[in-house]
């Protein structure tokens, strides 16, 4: 037996071992929860043969009977608790085996060279992740998913057995940025963990465990009346109890299950999964810088990109550009990308993106007037010109608020950038109070804007508005995972003058409006990016210093007294 078998044996028995405390704990507290219930039948069979006679046991017994009574009430409420409660699910994209059928194939084959059960079925996420997620809960079992069956000819048995495999969810960008082969071997030690997740005992202790925390997000849910609220905040205190006790077992338990499943993938494609790991990383960065650079902006303004996970391959490309690791990259991108595993990758990969709005942002299920795709050809347009547009018209108004003159004699009523930087260059420190009035405008329209919900609006076969992913995650609040945490009143005050500056560029000098994959909405003049703007404007705005930017508008051509077009 080699090193390897070794290791996992030994992760396994680990595993299971401490599967077999949590089921002892769950015995215990059924043990606990009868122990009244047999010492009554102790003392009425005692009674029966004659034995413990007279008026004070027949007290004591009838009063141990109604104890017993009472506590299995108790176990029962808090049992059908547990069992009724709905186990959270991640959000994630159905992808049906006739819109991948090379994905399941290839998921199919590494489960076969690793002799493990198959995944029951395959989603994505619009996260650099991948894991195997129990979806054999009655009430998560009603979307579409397809079974990587055997065989067209599998039996009625062999389809329950696939039915309780867990489904392998994976993040969309790796199947954009990943080559075939390494998504391969990423995928090979999530995939074998199938193996321990098919062992009766680690699989009763991790619905035991999903159980009692889906049972106390029930309790804490809000909107329960008085009536249903005290059975189920009992039942979710009872399960707080029983999930302390069980934390250190939990952990242990998934940890050995994670080291089993790691040394059982070394066998398959151990080399090339050291060098994807790396890729693994470069996703993560790649796409963390997509989302709040680049698609966040999008999302602000009532925009949602379409393709967002091909755009971190554009993404990641400019930045081995700016490394200068283009060579390197340029020769893998060359292979066979994963995303020819799905066959419509653009549906796919609209779907994620949707998906992606909804959890970092909040936006709504479907599309609307306000809240409509832009493909990254129109983002220029359709993003930025309509946000600098739409932030300086906000400037504008919060300095018609405060009283603030018009800079242009001629005509009163035109917007011009000089008046800004006359404003936030007098004296008295004048830009705190028109950080605070910008501040309360965004709140305001913030407070104001519809409240997002309804059913998701993909593409056919993956999803549609019967499946909303976010239906079987909980009653909680949009967005999931917020990307950044709230902006200040400085900081917006910056992007707001920011923003007029570049409408002053693009009206009065020739600019405009680009994107820059890495740092999001770009000036462009001669068709280069201007990435010098920050500095002069925070001087503006911290320091009311107004030279570096004007120094700057004469390098640029911009004439500050020049009228801007607003929204």
């Amino acid at each position: 037996m080699s090193g390897i078998d070794v290791g996992e044996e030994l992760g396994a028995r680990a595993a299971q071992a401490s599967a077999l405390a949590l089921l002892r704990i769950r015995s215990r507290a059924l043990a606990v929860a009868i122990l009244p219930a047999a010492v009554a039948v102790v003392l009425f069979a005692a009674d029966a043969q004659g034995h413990l006679a007279g008026p004070a046991w027949d007290a004591v017994r009838w009063t141990v009977l109604g104890v017993a009574v009472a506590v299995l009430l108790v176990t029962v409420l808090v049992a059908v608790s547990v069992a009724r409660a709905r186990p959270a699910m991640s959000p994630t994209v159905p992808v049906p085996e006739e819109g991948a059928p090379d994905l399941y194939r290839l998921v199919r084959d590494l489960a076969d060279r690793l002799d493990v059960p198959a995944p029951s079925a395959v989603a994505l996420t619009p996260d650099c992740d991948s894991w195997l997620e129990d979806r054999t809960h009655r009430a998560l079992r009603k979307g579409p998913g397809a079974a990587l069956r055997k065989g067209p000819g599998a039996s009625a048995g062999s389809a329950e057995a696939v039915d309780a495999a867990p489904v392998l969810v994976v993040g969309s960008p790796f199947l954009w940025w990943m080559r075939v082969a390494e998504l391969r071997a990423v995928l090979a030690p999530v995939v074998a963990g199938t193996g321990p997740s098919a062992h009766p005992d680690i699989a009763a202790a991790r619905r035991f465990v999903r159980g009692l925390d889906a049972a106390i997000a029930d309790a804490a849910a809000p909107g329960r009346g008085p009536v249903r609220g005290a059975p189920l905040a009992f039942a979710g205190w009872v399960a707080r109890l029983l999930l302390r006790a069980c934390r250190g077992h939990a952990a242990e338990m998934e940890r050995c299950v994670a080291a089993a499943a790691s040394m059982r993938a070394q066998t398959v494609d151990y080399g090339l999964r050291i060098a994807a790991q790396e890729q693994v990383g470069l996703a993560y960065a790649g796409w963390d810088r997509l989302l709040t650079r680049v698609a966040l902006p999008a999302w602000r303004m009532g925009r949602w990109p379409s393709r967002l996970d091909a755009g971190v391959v554009s993404a990641l490309t400019e930045l081995s550009r700016r490394d200068r690791l283009a060579d390197g990259f340029a020769l893998r991108l060359g292979e066979r990308p994963a995303c020819d595993l799905l066959e419509e990758p653009g549906v796919a990969d609209e779907a994620a993106s949707l998906l992606a709005a909804r959890l970092f942002h909040g936006g709504p299920a479907e599309s609307g007037p306000g809240w409509a795709p832009v493909d990254w050809q129109q983002y220029p347009d359709e993003v930025v010109d309509r946000k600098w547009r739409s932030e300086a018209a906000r400037l504008h108004r919060v300095l018609d608020t405060l009283g603030v003159p018009r800079a242009s004699a001629a005509d009163p009523a035109v917007p011009t950038l000089a008046r800004v930087m006359e404003h936030l260059s007098g004296p008295g420190g004048p830009g705190e109070a028109l950080a605070a009035g910008i501040g309360a405008a965004v709140a305001r329209e913030e407070a104001g804007a519809p409240v997002h919900g309804g059913p998701e609006q993909s593409g056919p076969g993956y999803g549609g508005a019967a499946d909303d992913p976010l239906d079987l995650w909980g009653p909680g609040p949009l967005p999931l995972f917020p990307l950044q945490p709230p902006r200040t009143g400085t900081e917006l005050l910056a992007d707001h003058v920011a923003a007029m500056v570049c409408c002053a560029a693009v009206d009065t000098a020739g600019a405009a409006p680009g994107l820059d994959w890495l740092d999001g909405p770009a000036l462009l003049v001669g068709g280069e990016r201007r990435a010098d703007l920050a500095a002069p404007v925070l001087s503006l705005v911290e320091d009311g210093d107004p030279d570096p930017l004007l120094n700057w508008l004469a390098e640029v051509g911009v004439r500050s007294d020049k009228p801007v077009r607003l929204v």
